[in-house]
């Protein structure tokens, strides 16, 4: 099995939320600015989730951990 660089993984997530979040906004207008806008938001949180996680390679299996809890509440 080939060497997986989860770090450089997590690190290219981190980039791509910061690209959806400097991405400007097409010439578009009505639903279709509407649909652009919602795409981003969700572009946005999955790839800022996966960025924000800590990754793990076990028995052949990748896991992302990820610790949603607020940071007040966190260890």
């Amino acid at each position: 099995m080939a060497t997986i660089d989860t770090d450089a993984m997590i690190a290219r997530f981190k980039k791509r939320a910061l690209a959806v979040k400097q991405r400007p906004l097409p010439p578009v207008a009505g639903e279709e600015r509407q649909q652009f806008i919602n795409q981003a938001k969700v572009d946005y949180q999955d790839f800022a989730i996966i960025g924000d996680a800590t990754a793990s390679i076990e028995d052949g299996i990748l896991t992302f951990r990820v610790d949603l809890r607020p940071e007040d509440q966190r260890d």
